[in-house]
C-alpha cells in the first residue's frame, strides 16, 4: 500500500513487524547512480545490518570512483558487469527496496525482475509521479534527497539510535550532491537533518573536501574546454547550453563521473535561468538540465526528450543526432521562457 507524507503509524508499525526478524534484504537505485542514489543505498544497509538482515545492494550501473570512501562501495552488484548475480540477489530476496528512482524503466532490463519478484517492495523517492509497483511507498517530493527520507524512515522505525558515523556520512553525502552543497532543493527539514547527522560524527567539512576538491588536471581541461569551446547562450530567453561530442569524449578520455556538475556552472551567469548540458553517447543523446526559480526543468524533460526529475532539476534522452537534439532544444525553449526585452 503507498505511504505519502506524513507517514502513517499503522503502516510503520507494519514494516516494523514485517522487519522485526531477519530478512533477505536487496536494496537497488537507479541506473547511472549518484551520491543521493549510493548514499541512500549504503546508509539504509548498514543501518538493515545493524538490525540483524542480511543485505545486497545492487546498481544497474557502475558508479563514479569519486563516491568510493564510501563503506561497501566495491561490494554493489553491478548489473552491467554481473547480469546473473545481479538477478538472483533480487530473484531471492524477501524484501527489495527501491531507492530514489519513481518507475520501473529506470532501473532499465532489472525492471521486469523487479516486478515479476513476490518479494515485499518498498520505495523510498523524492522524484514527482511515483509508480504504484510496490507494496509500501515512502514518497515526498518537498524533500531535498532520498538519503534525506532514509534518515527520516529509520527515525519513523524508531531506530535513529543507530545512526552512527558512518550510516551519517553515507546520507550526508546525498544532502550534500542532491543541494548542490545546500544552495537549492531545502527545506527546515533538510537542515534538521543534517544538524542529527553532525551530531552523530559526520564531518561534513571534511565530508565536502572529498567530493568538491577531489579533481584531477583532466577534468580541469575539459571544463576550460567546455565553457571556452563548447558554450552557447541564448541571451534573449536567458538560456545557455554546452554540448560534447563522442570525439571529446575520446580526446579527454571521459569516464563516468567526469562530467558531473559542469551544468551548474552556467546558471553562474545572472542572466541565465535555464542550462542545459547536452552529451553525444555511443548510441542516444543524454540532456541535463538545471533552472533558477519557478522555472520547471522536469516538464521540458517529460515533455520532450522522455524524461523527468526535478522542478529545478532534471534529465532526459532522445534517439537522433547530435545536431538534431541541439537543434531542438534551441527550437522549444521559447515555449518555456519569456523573450527578454533589451
Amino acid at each position: 500500500m503507498a505511504i505519502s507524507q506524513p507517514i502513517m503509524m499503522e503502516e510503520v508499525t507494519e514494516l516494523q513487524s514485517y522487519l522485526a526478524v531477519p530478512r533477505d534484504i536487496t536494496l537497488i537505485a537507479h541506473r547511472n547512480p549518484d551520491g543521493d542514489a549510493l548514499g541512500s543505498a549504503l546508509g539504509l544497509r548498514l543501518y538493515l545490518e545493524k538490525k540483524g538482515h542480511f543485505v545486497k545492494i545492487v546498481m544497474p550501473s557502475e558508479s563514479p570512483n569519486i563516491f568510493s570512501y564510501l563503506p561497501h562501495f566495491y561490494d554493489v552488484i553491478v548489473f552491467d558487469l554481473r547480469h546473473d548475480d545481479a538477478r538472483a540477489a533480487l530473484k531471492e530476496a524477501d524484501c527489495i527496496f527501491c531507492l530514489d528512482f519513481n518507475g520501473l524503466d529506470r532501473v532499465d532490463k532489472l525492471g521486469a525482475t523487479i516486478q515479476q519478484s513476490r518479494a515485499v517492495k518498498v520505495l523510498i523517492d523524492h522524484h514527482l509521479d511515483p509508480e504504484p509497483f510496490v507494496d509500501h511507498m515512502f514518497s515526498d517530493t518537498e524533500a531535498s534527497s532520498t538519503c534525506e527520507l532514509v534518515y527520516n524512515f529509520i527515525e519513523e522505525m524508531g531506530d535513529a539510535h543507530l545512526i552512527d558515523e558512518k550510516i551519517g556520512e553515507c546520507l550526508f553525502t546525498g544532502l550534500i550532491t542532491d543541494t548542490g552543497s545546500f544552495k537549492y532543493n531545502t527545506r527546515p527539514n533538510t537542515y534538521n537533518v543534517a544538524a542529527k547527522l553532525k551530531l552523530a560524527g559526520v564531518d561534513d567539512y571534511k565530508l565536502n573536501d572529498t567530493i568538491s576538491n577531489s579533481l584531477k588536471p583532466k577534468n580541469l581541461k575539459l571544463l576550460g574546454h567546455c565553457l571556452a569551446n563548447r558554450m552557447e547562450i541564448m541571451e534573449e530567453y536567458g538560456a545557455a547550453y554546452i554540448y560534447l561530442t563522442k570525439k571529446d569524449y575520446s580526446d579527454f578520455n571521459i569516464q563516468r563521473g567526469d562530467t558531473e556538475g559542469i551544468v551548474n556552472y552556467m546558471l553562474m551567469m545572472k542572466s541565465i535561468k535555464v542550462a542545459a548540458f547536452i552529451t553525444q553517447q555511443p548510441s542516444i543523446v543524454k540532456i541535463s538540465l538545471r533552472s533558477k526559480g519557478d522555472i520547471s526543468v522536469q516538464k521540458i524533460a517529460s515533455e520532450n526528450f522522455n524524461g523527468g526529475g526535478h522542478k529545478n532539476a532534471s534529465g532526459g534522452a532522445q534517439y537522433g543526432s547530435l545536431t538534431d537534439i541541439l537543434d531542438k532544444f534551441k527550437r522549444i525553449i521559447p515555449d518555456y521562457l519569456p523573450k527578454i526585452e533589451v
